[in-house]
Protein backbone atom coordinates (compact mmCIF):
# COMPACT_ATOMS: atom_id res chain seq x y z
CA UNK A 1 0.00 0.00 0.00
CA UNK A 2 1.70 3.50 -1.15
CA UNK A 3 0.34 5.81 1.24
CA UNK A 4 1.65 9.09 -0.71
CA UNK A 5 -0.05 8.11 -3.16
CA UNK A 6 -3.40 7.77 -0.97
CA UNK A 7 -2.63 10.17 0.55
CA UNK A 8 -1.12 12.98 -2.15
CA UNK A 9 -2.25 16.18 -0.26
CA UNK A 10 -0.38 15.46 3.23
CA UNK A 11 2.56 13.90 1.73
CA UNK A 12 2.66 16.99 -0.79
CA UNK A 13 2.70 19.64 1.97
CA UNK A 14 5.59 17.26 3.80
CA UNK A 15 7.48 17.15 1.57
CA UNK A 16 7.07 21.42 0.87
CA UNK A 17 5.65 20.64 -2.91
CA UNK A 18 2.03 21.93 -2.26
CA UNK A 19 0.57 24.34 0.13
CA UNK A 20 -1.21 23.59 3.35
CA UNK A 21 -5.32 24.49 2.40
CA UNK A 22 -5.68 26.90 5.08
CA UNK A 23 -2.88 29.19 3.88
CA UNK A 24 -4.40 29.21 0.23
CA UNK A 25 -7.71 30.21 2.18
CA UNK A 26 -5.85 33.41 3.52
CA UNK A 27 -5.13 34.11 0.04
CA UNK A 28 -8.47 33.63 -1.28
CA UNK A 29 -10.30 37.20 -1.52
CA UNK A 30 -13.57 37.80 -0.47
CA UNK A 31 -16.23 40.70 -0.43
CA UNK A 32 -18.60 40.77 2.51
CA UNK A 33 -20.43 43.13 5.54
CA UNK A 34 -20.40 42.16 8.95
CA UNK A 35 -24.06 43.42 8.41
CA UNK A 36 -24.61 40.88 5.60
CA UNK A 37 -27.13 38.01 6.42
CA UNK A 38 -25.96 33.97 6.82
CA UNK A 39 -27.40 33.49 3.04
CA UNK A 40 -25.35 35.89 1.72
CA UNK A 41 -22.10 35.06 3.85
CA UNK A 42 -23.00 31.50 2.38
CA UNK A 43 -23.17 32.40 -1.55
CA UNK A 44 -19.88 34.61 -1.19
CA UNK A 45 -18.43 31.82 0.80
CA UNK A 46 -19.15 28.77 -1.69
CA UNK A 47 -18.26 31.66 -4.85
CA UNK A 48 -14.62 32.18 -3.15
CA UNK A 49 -14.70 28.32 -3.24
CA UNK A 50 -15.93 27.75 -7.12
CA UNK A 51 -14.21 30.19 -8.64
CA UNK A 52 -10.94 31.61 -6.17
CA UNK A 53 -9.51 34.96 -6.71
CA UNK A 54 -6.34 34.82 -5.23
CA UNK A 55 -4.45 38.24 -3.78
CA UNK A 56 -1.42 39.04 -1.58
CA UNK A 57 -2.89 39.37 1.76
CA UNK A 58 -6.08 40.49 0.88
CA UNK A 59 -8.03 42.48 2.71
CA UNK A 60 -11.07 40.04 3.50
CA UNK A 61 -10.01 36.71 3.37
CA UNK A 62 -12.13 33.46 2.32
CA UNK A 63 -10.88 31.71 5.99
CA UNK A 64 -11.81 35.60 7.63
CA UNK A 65 -15.39 34.82 6.52
CA UNK A 66 -15.21 31.35 7.28
CA UNK A 67 -14.72 32.66 10.70
CA UNK A 68 -17.55 34.92 10.46
CA UNK A 69 -20.24 32.33 9.57
CA UNK A 70 -18.72 29.79 12.33
CA UNK A 71 -19.49 33.16 14.96
CA UNK A 72 -23.12 33.50 13.71
CA UNK A 73 -23.81 29.69 14.21
CA UNK A 74 -21.90 29.93 17.41
CA UNK A 75 -25.05 32.01 18.59
CA UNK A 76 -27.54 29.06 17.46
CA UNK A 77 -25.12 26.09 17.97
CA UNK A 78 -25.54 23.48 15.00
CA UNK A 79 -21.74 22.59 14.39
CA UNK A 80 -22.86 18.90 14.71
CA UNK A 81 -26.01 16.86 13.70
CA UNK A 82 -27.38 17.03 17.30
CA UNK A 83 -28.34 21.14 16.10
CA UNK A 84 -28.81 21.72 19.80
CA UNK A 85 -29.22 25.48 19.12
CA UNK A 86 -27.52 26.75 22.46
CA UNK A 87 -26.01 29.93 22.37
CA UNK A 88 -22.49 28.85 22.77
CA UNK A 89 -21.49 32.36 23.49
CA UNK A 90 -23.49 32.12 26.81
CA UNK A 91 -23.79 28.82 27.53
CA UNK A 92 -22.87 25.25 26.93
CA UNK A 93 -23.95 23.05 24.45
CA UNK A 94 -25.31 19.27 24.44
CA UNK A 95 -21.46 18.61 23.99
CA UNK A 96 -20.45 20.52 27.36
CA UNK A 97 -18.40 22.96 25.42
CA UNK A 98 -19.04 26.56 25.64
CA UNK A 99 -15.63 28.32 25.42
CA UNK A 100 -13.08 25.84 23.74
CA UNK A 101 -11.05 24.06 26.68
CA UNK A 102 -7.58 22.57 25.65
CA UNK A 103 -7.71 19.51 27.93
CA UNK A 104 -3.78 18.63 26.59
CA UNK A 105 -1.72 19.17 24.02
CA UNK A 106 1.44 17.19 23.01
CA UNK A 107 3.67 15.62 20.27
CA UNK A 108 1.91 12.52 19.79
CA UNK A 109 4.07 9.43 18.82
CA UNK A 110 0.77 7.09 19.62
CA UNK A 111 -1.13 8.37 15.93
CA UNK A 112 -0.95 5.92 12.67
CA UNK A 113 3.34 5.79 11.54
CA UNK A 114 2.76 8.76 8.60
CA UNK A 115 1.33 11.05 10.80
CA UNK A 116 3.70 10.76 13.97
CA UNK A 117 5.07 13.04 15.35
CA UNK A 118 2.02 14.84 15.21
CA UNK A 119 1.47 18.09 17.69
CA UNK A 120 -2.30 16.44 19.28
CA UNK A 121 -4.37 19.38 20.67
CA UNK A 122 -7.45 17.56 22.45
CA UNK A 123 -10.07 19.98 23.60
CA UNK A 124 -12.57 18.88 26.11
CA UNK A 125 -16.30 17.80 25.74
CA UNK A 126 -17.76 15.72 22.50
CA UNK A 127 -20.79 15.51 20.72
CA UNK A 128 -21.10 11.89 21.65
CA UNK A 129 -21.76 9.78 25.12
CA UNK A 130 -19.94 6.31 24.07
CA UNK A 131 -19.92 4.31 27.25
CA UNK A 132 -16.97 2.69 26.15
CA UNK A 133 -15.15 5.96 25.95
CA UNK A 134 -11.10 5.46 26.50
CA UNK A 135 -11.27 9.64 27.15
CA UNK A 136 -14.37 10.19 28.90
CA UNK A 137 -12.23 12.15 31.58
CA UNK A 138 -12.44 14.66 28.84
CA UNK A 139 -15.14 13.58 26.66
CA UNK A 140 -17.53 13.95 29.31
CA UNK A 141 -16.49 16.64 31.74
CA UNK A 142 -15.99 20.18 31.61
CA UNK A 143 -12.30 20.72 32.13
CA UNK A 144 -8.65 22.10 30.40
CA UNK A 145 -8.20 26.05 29.91
CA UNK A 146 -9.18 28.67 27.31
CA UNK A 147 -5.80 29.05 25.26
CA UNK A 148 -6.10 32.56 23.14
CA UNK A 149 -5.90 31.71 19.63
CA UNK A 150 -2.58 33.86 19.23
CA UNK A 151 -0.84 31.77 22.13
CA UNK A 152 -2.04 28.59 20.33
CA UNK A 153 -0.88 29.58 17.05
CA UNK A 154 2.50 30.26 18.48
CA UNK A 155 2.56 26.92 20.33
CA UNK A 156 1.74 25.43 17.17
CA UNK A 157 5.08 26.91 15.38
CA UNK A 158 6.82 25.47 18.34
CA UNK A 159 6.16 22.25 17.51
CA UNK A 160 6.49 22.60 14.82
CA UNK A 161 10.16 23.66 15.18
CA UNK A 162 9.92 20.17 17.40
CA UNK A 163 9.36 18.21 14.49
CA UNK A 164 5.76 18.08 14.82
CA UNK A 165 4.20 17.18 11.29
CA UNK A 166 0.68 18.04 11.25
CA UNK A 167 -1.26 19.55 13.32
CA UNK A 168 -3.91 17.29 14.71
CA UNK A 169 -7.69 18.59 16.06
CA UNK A 170 -9.13 16.56 18.61
CA UNK A 171 -11.17 15.48 21.43
CA UNK A 172 -13.56 14.55 22.62
CA UNK A 173 -14.09 15.69 19.40
CA UNK A 174 -13.10 19.14 17.76
CA UNK A 175 -16.56 19.83 16.08
CA UNK A 176 -18.09 22.07 18.79
CA UNK A 177 -14.66 24.01 18.85
CA UNK A 178 -14.52 24.90 14.52
CA UNK A 179 -14.95 28.76 15.64
CA UNK A 180 -12.02 28.78 17.69
CA UNK A 181 -9.95 26.11 15.33
CA UNK A 182 -10.51 29.19 12.32
CA UNK A 183 -8.85 31.67 14.82
CA UNK A 184 -6.04 30.01 15.38
CA UNK A 185 -5.26 28.82 11.79
CA UNK A 186 -5.98 33.18 11.19
CA UNK A 187 -2.83 34.20 13.45
CA UNK A 188 -0.87 30.82 12.24
CA UNK A 189 1.85 30.75 9.08
CA UNK A 190 3.48 27.76 9.23
CA UNK A 191 2.91 25.76 6.00
CA UNK A 192 1.86 22.35 8.33
CA UNK A 193 -1.03 19.98 7.56
CA UNK A 194 -4.47 20.04 9.00
CA UNK A 195 -6.10 16.93 10.35
CA UNK A 196 -9.48 16.64 11.54
CA UNK A 197 -9.59 13.95 14.10
CA UNK A 198 -14.14 13.45 14.36
CA UNK A 199 -16.28 10.98 15.03
CA UNK A 200 -17.66 12.48 11.90
CA UNK A 201 -21.15 13.65 13.45
CA UNK A 202 -20.36 17.21 11.90
CA UNK A 203 -23.88 18.86 10.33
CA UNK A 204 -23.92 20.22 6.56
CA UNK A 205 -22.37 23.37 7.73
CA UNK A 206 -19.33 22.30 9.16
CA UNK A 207 -18.55 20.21 6.67
CA UNK A 208 -19.05 23.25 3.95
CA UNK A 209 -17.01 25.76 6.40
CA UNK A 210 -14.01 22.83 6.77
CA UNK A 211 -13.65 22.80 2.92
CA UNK A 212 -10.46 24.81 1.71
CA UNK A 213 -8.96 24.37 5.58
CA UNK A 214 -8.80 20.71 6.63
CA UNK A 215 -5.95 19.12 4.15
CA UNK A 216 -6.65 15.13 5.97
CA UNK A 217 -9.13 13.61 7.56
CA UNK A 218 -8.75 11.06 10.25
CA UNK A 219 -12.58 10.22 10.71
CA UNK A 220 -14.07 7.12 12.83
CA UNK A 221 -16.76 5.04 11.20
CA UNK A 222 -17.78 2.91 14.53
CA UNK A 223 -21.04 1.80 13.74
CA UNK A 224 -22.83 -0.84 10.63
CA UNK A 225 -26.39 -0.11 12.34
CA UNK A 226 -28.38 3.19 14.00
CA UNK A 227 -29.03 0.75 16.84
CA UNK A 228 -25.81 0.26 18.00
CA UNK A 229 -25.30 3.51 17.76
CA UNK A 230 -27.73 5.00 19.55
CA UNK A 231 -27.29 2.46 22.20
CA UNK A 232 -23.99 2.86 22.82
CA UNK A 233 -23.30 6.38 21.82
CA UNK A 234 -26.61 7.77 22.19
CA UNK A 235 -27.04 9.20 18.33
CA UNK A 236 -29.66 9.01 16.18
CA UNK A 237 -29.36 9.44 12.49
CA UNK A 238 -26.21 7.92 12.88
CA UNK A 239 -25.19 6.29 9.28
CA UNK A 240 -27.01 8.88 7.35
CA UNK A 241 -24.97 11.60 8.64
CA UNK A 242 -21.50 9.23 8.95
CA UNK A 243 -21.70 8.12 5.80
CA UNK A 244 -22.76 11.46 4.02
CA UNK A 245 -19.79 13.09 5.47
CA UNK A 246 -17.11 10.15 4.99
CA UNK A 247 -18.51 10.73 1.06
CA UNK A 248 -17.77 14.56 1.54
CA UNK A 249 -14.40 14.52 3.03
CA UNK A 250 -12.82 12.24 0.51
CA UNK A 251 -14.07 14.48 -2.44
CA UNK A 252 -12.74 17.25 -0.27
CA UNK A 253 -9.20 15.98 0.81
CA UNK A 254 -7.17 13.16 2.05
CA UNK A 255 -8.89 9.91 3.89
CA UNK A 256 -7.90 7.35 7.00
CA UNK A 257 -10.94 6.13 8.21
CA UNK A 258 -10.24 4.31 11.43
CA UNK A 259 -12.61 1.22 12.36
CA UNK A 260 -12.73 0.10 16.15
CA UNK A 261 -13.05 -3.37 16.12
CA UNK A 262 -15.26 -3.93 19.24
CA UNK A 263 -16.01 -7.59 20.67
CA UNK A 264 -19.30 -8.94 19.44
CA UNK A 265 -19.54 -6.55 16.91
CA UNK A 266 -18.08 -8.21 13.58
CA UNK A 267 -21.13 -8.89 12.03
CA UNK A 268 -23.57 -5.85 12.71
CA UNK A 269 -21.08 -3.05 12.79
CA UNK A 270 -16.87 -4.16 11.36
CA UNK A 271 -18.39 -5.92 7.81
CA UNK A 272 -21.22 -3.29 7.24
CA UNK A 273 -18.58 -0.57 7.82
CA UNK A 274 -15.41 -2.10 5.73
CA UNK A 275 -17.74 -3.03 3.24
CA UNK A 276 -19.29 0.32 2.81
CA UNK A 277 -15.93 1.69 2.70
CA UNK A 278 -14.97 -0.48 -0.78
CA UNK A 279 -18.09 0.43 -2.24
CA UNK A 280 -17.48 4.18 -1.45
CA UNK A 281 -14.17 5.22 -0.62
CA UNK A 282 -12.18 2.87 -2.26
CA UNK A 283 -9.34 4.74 -2.51
CA UNK A 284 -9.07 5.29 1.30
CA UNK A 285 -6.62 4.55 3.96
CA UNK A 286 -7.92 2.47 6.65
CA UNK A 287 -6.71 1.46 10.12
CA UNK A 288 -8.42 -1.49 11.01
CA UNK A 289 -8.19 -0.88 15.21
CA UNK A 290 -7.78 -3.64 17.81
CA UNK A 291 -7.07 -1.25 20.86
CA UNK A 292 -10.69 -1.78 22.52
CA UNK A 293 -10.96 -2.51 26.03
CA UNK A 294 -13.59 -2.09 28.68
CA UNK A 295 -13.21 1.25 29.80
CA UNK A 296 -16.38 3.80 31.31
CA UNK A 297 -19.53 1.93 31.17
CA UNK A 298 -18.78 -0.74 29.38
CA UNK A 299 -19.14 -3.10 32.11
CA UNK A 300 -22.88 -2.40 32.13
CA UNK A 301 -23.66 -3.81 28.66
CA UNK A 302 -22.98 -7.42 28.14
CA UNK A 303 -22.02 -7.61 24.63
CA UNK A 304 -18.96 -4.92 25.38
CA UNK A 305 -18.25 -6.02 28.50
CA UNK A 306 -14.75 -7.62 28.06
CA UNK A 307 -11.71 -7.03 25.57
CA UNK A 308 -11.30 -8.06 22.11
CA UNK A 309 -10.67 -11.68 21.20
CA UNK A 310 -7.82 -12.21 18.80
CA UNK A 311 -9.81 -14.57 16.84
CA UNK A 312 -13.05 -11.77 16.59
CA UNK A 313 -9.36 -9.44 15.18
CA UNK A 314 -8.28 -11.84 13.08
CA UNK A 315 -11.51 -11.84 11.38
CA UNK A 316 -11.85 -8.21 11.04
CA UNK A 317 -8.74 -8.11 9.27
CA UNK A 318 -9.68 -11.38 7.20
CA UNK A 319 -12.54 -8.75 5.77
CA UNK A 320 -10.63 -6.08 5.20
CA UNK A 321 -7.86 -8.26 3.37
CA UNK A 322 -10.70 -10.29 0.98
CA UNK A 323 -12.23 -6.24 0.12
CA UNK A 324 -8.20 -5.08 -0.66
CA UNK A 325 -8.80 -2.39 1.58
CA UNK A 326 -5.87 -0.04 1.82
CA UNK A 327 -4.77 -1.08 4.92
CA UNK A 328 -2.25 0.00 7.33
Amino acid sequence: MNWKYLLRRYSNILDGEAEAKYLEAKSIEVNFSRSDGIETLWEEHDRALENPKFADNPEKSLLDLKIEIAERILKRCRFCERRCGADRTRSYGVCKVRESRVASEFLHIGEEYMLIPSYTIFFSGCTFNCVFCQNWDISQNVCGAYIEPERLAEMISIRKSQGALNVNWVGGDPTPNLAYILKVLKFCDENIPQIWNSNMYCSLETMKLLNGVIDLYLADFKYGNNRCAERLSNVKRYLEVVERNHLIAYKQGDLLIRHLVMPNHIECCTRYVLEWISKNVPNSVVNVMEQYRPEYKASDYEDISRPLRVSEYMEAMRIAEDLDLNVI
